[in-house]
């Protein structure tokens, strides 16, 4: 069996319904994990996905804020989701493809914008987060298993448009990286893009602020596909698909793609 999948910080499912449905008739995953959908399950537009053939969905949403939602072509089984550190945000959710592969669709907090939990209490939730996602990795290490979303965190880098300018910045700092790794090596997880892409600089996130970001191209790579080592090499084919940020009303981030033998 081969799908694939793609992953997208949509920023609004509802808001942007007509770029949802340009990528499903344009890209055709067979997976679409969104984050950020910042919408009720029951308020999300299935009607117009479900005419392109994604019949599937398992989501958790809220009002306004967070909200994570797989689509998918195929079938496609709840098996829950985690509230890491008691947040209260729809932030996880996971779901079983009938192969027998589990599908974990996150989106950690952002961090707010002081790298120091003393002075900034989100930058402290999104590392006790991301310690969370660390021991249950350990506690029940994962197999036959992708992890997509937005992580916020840019690790390498290769990762970001200027290293050294941005170790002081959220999504960048040491301590950041760090926290990610711990979670990469409690659940034995590989980086399917950089597998395929291994080199250069590579983004998937460009600022709003930014009125001319392609040609400024200060980005940052904050969406991410991994996989657990027992199907490493049966992924291929990664790509981030850059000019959807051009799109009209565009998300700030790119869709992150991956194709999967299994």
């Amino acid at each position: 069996m081969s799908f694939t999948l793609a992953t997208w910080n949509i920023n609004s499912v509802r808001l942007r319904e007509p770029i949802v449905v340009k990528l499903l008739e344009e890209e055709g995953p067979d997976v679409l994990c969104l984050q950020e959908c910042k919408s009720p399950v029951d308020k999300i537009p299935m009607e117009a996905f479900r005419a392109l053939g994604y019949e599937h969905m398992i989501a958790r949403g809220q009002k306004g804020y967070n909200g994570v939602a797989i689509l998918s072509r195929l079938p496609i089984e709840d098996v829950g989701d985690k509230d890491f550190a008691s947040l209260g945000h729809a932030r996880h959710v996971a779901g079983r493809l009938e192969n027998g592969v589990t599908i974990h669709n996150f989106y950690v907090p952002a961090g707010g914008d002081e790298p120091d939990r003393e002075k900034n209490v989100k930058f402290g939730q999104k590392l006790d987060y991301l310690t969370e996602m660390r021991d249950w990795f350990h506690a029940e290490r994962p197999e036959k298993s992708v992890l997509v979303g937005d992580l916020n965190i840019a690790p390498r880098e290769d990762d970001v448009w200027d290293h050294k300018k941005l170790l002081k910045v959220v999504s960048h700092t040491p301590v950041e990286v760090e926290h990610l790794d711990q979670v990469m090596d409690a659940g034995g997880w590989a980086d399917v893009t950089r597998k395929d892409i291994p080199e250069g600089q590579l983004y998937s996130w460009w600022s709003y602020r930014a009125k001319d970001w392609d040609a400024a191209d200060k980005g940052r790579r904050l969406d991410h596909v991994w996989t657990t080592a027992d199907i490493t090499n049966a992924a291929h084919s990664s790509r981030i698909l850059r000019h959807a940020r051009g799109w009209e009303k565009p998300s700030d981030h790119a869709p992150v793609f991956a194709t999967f033998d299994l």
